[in-house]
């Protein structure tokens, strides 16, 4: 007699245990998270800011006001992050995109976000998207940060061509030896991102109490408040250099050239990485790293995404998403709730509205290499959502999907292979493959586990 298998199923990312809640949070730990998604946020604002001439002040008010309303909305640590692909095409391909195409850029995706949203296509696309692709995507999206956060910590950066350039010393304010102690720092207070279930708590009690106190440390914060000092120490005229008070706030002038410009080079391009790292890649990650709470509704987050951008853009604020990255690295440094952006909100606020555009000065001697240690575990964590692939085929198409997405600098490219490559999978498995459709035959062979495979 043969053996027979059960079925592949794919399991959730966390242990549900009847969906209770395991995430106690405290203040530490929500202002440690809070810095969490830095490591993205400084450099594209500070590139942004030399290159394009985005007003930093402007764009700090706003994303402020965006964490203050998100963290409310969602009661989640929902990130604002720049908009990658717009921020790279306006730095990277020449001439330079301005200030008016950005916000164009930023307008154009908005608005097929919003559209999306209102009209419940958003929420009908994620319903159908495979479950493997969207891990592909997340994957690739985690690696691409992992990779990024390794070349900041190695090399230094010249942000305004957007390359890496000497390899970084050991000694110095900004050297290795600095984020390598970081790293190690962040491993010893937070460990490998996991948190010990409440009934396992008498087990060892000895070694519960130490890691207690250890989760306890704000980490991220540390290393971040770390970093600021020594940018004063590695440029003590920064302080003489300092302007008080926040730049007038006044809506931009974007002419039909504008559009043009910003629709076709950078907002074609970004409108699918926000379609499915923006909300798609949102949503199933809050859904694994908060088993207990209802998922966030993709028709939510595209509407959010799209009223952010329609509002701060014509005002010359840069355009932002919520990225899956963003709520990794946060999480993986201790957020739990909507506190954490409400307080990276505040910050923000008080900083552009005390400093304004002066703030730059202290951004551009930030040491790189600890910005690089705090996006190197916010990609690791996004990377780590997709380990829920059991079987062969699911992770198959998870992988494939996700070396498309990096080779091909694509993510739209990677998942529309991921799609093709799922559906040719599951025509193999139909019975009447091979022996002419429309035979009374024909029928799939797969489970109803499969079919739930359809649905993310």
């Amino acid at each position: 007699m043969e053996e027979q298998h059960a079925p592949a199923t794919t399991t959730p990312l966390l242990p549900h245990h009847g969906r209770r809640s395991h995430h106690k949070t405290s203040i530490s730990s929500e202002l440690s998270g809070a810095v969490g998604d830095l490591g993205t946020f400084i450099p594209i604002v500070l590139t942004l800011t030399l290159v394009s001439h985005l007003d930093l002040s402007t764009t700090l008010i706003f994303t402020a006001l965006y964490n203050i309303s998100t963290g409310l909305l969602f009661g989640l640590p929902m990130p604002v992050q720049p908009m990658k692909s717009i921020a790279a095409v306006a730095v990277s391909e020449s001439p330079h995109l301005t200030a008016s195409q950005i916000a164009a850029a930023g307008i154009s995706t908005a608005g097929i976000l919003l559209l999306l949203g209102t009209t419940r296509l958003m929420s009908f696309l994620y319903r159908f998207i495979p479950l493997p692709v969207v891990r592909g995507v997340q994957l690739s999206q985690g690696l691409a940060f992992a990779f990024s956060a390794i070349k900041y910590i190695r090399y230094n950066q010249d942000f305004i061509t957007s390359k890496s350039t000497t390899s970084r010393s050991w000694l110095g304010l900004d050297g290795l030896i600095i984020a390598l102690s970081a790293v190690l720092f962040l491993v010893l207070a937070t460990g490998s991102g996991d948190y010990k279930d409440e009934s396992q708590s008498d087990r060892n009690k000895k070694l519960n109490k130490r890691l207690r106190l250890l989760s306890a440390i704000p980490a991220a914060l540390i290393v971040f408040l770390f970093g600021l000092i020594l940018c004063f120490i590695r440029d003590p005229t920064i302080f003489r250099d300092l302007r008080f008070g926040p730049s007038k706030i006044k809506l931009l002038n974007i002419t039909w050239e504008d559009w043009k410009i910003g629709f076709v080079r950078a907002a074609i391009p970004q409108i699918p990485l926000s379609v499915l790292n923006s909300v798609i890649a949102v949503c199933k990650l809050s859904g694994d790293l908060f088993p207990e709470r209802e998922e966030i509704s993709a028709t939510k987050v595209s509407i959010s995404v799209g009223a952010m951008n329609l509002v701060g853009c014509w005002f010359g604020a840069m355009p932002v998403c919520h990225g899956a990255g963003g709520l990794a690295g946060q999480y993986r440094f201790g957020a739990r709730s909507g506190l954490s952006v409400m307080f990276l909100g505040i910050g923000k606020l008080v900083i552009g509205l005390v400093f304004g555009n002066s703030f730059v000065r202290i951004l551009s001697q930030f040491p790189i290499g600890l910005l690089g240690v705090l996006l190197l575990f916010a990609g690791i964590e996004l990377a780590m959502a997709s380990r829920d692939m059991n079987s062969k085929e699911e992770s198959f198409v998870m992988l494939v999907c996700a070396a498309v997405s990096l080779t091909g600098s694509s993510a739209a490219l990677g998942f529309g292979c991921g799609i093709l490559l799922f559906l040719l999978l599951k025509l193999r498995r139909l019975e009447c493959f091979g022996c002419g459709f429309g035979s009374p035959k024909c029928k799939p062979k797969c489970s109803a586990d499969d079919e739930d495979d359809l649905v993310v």
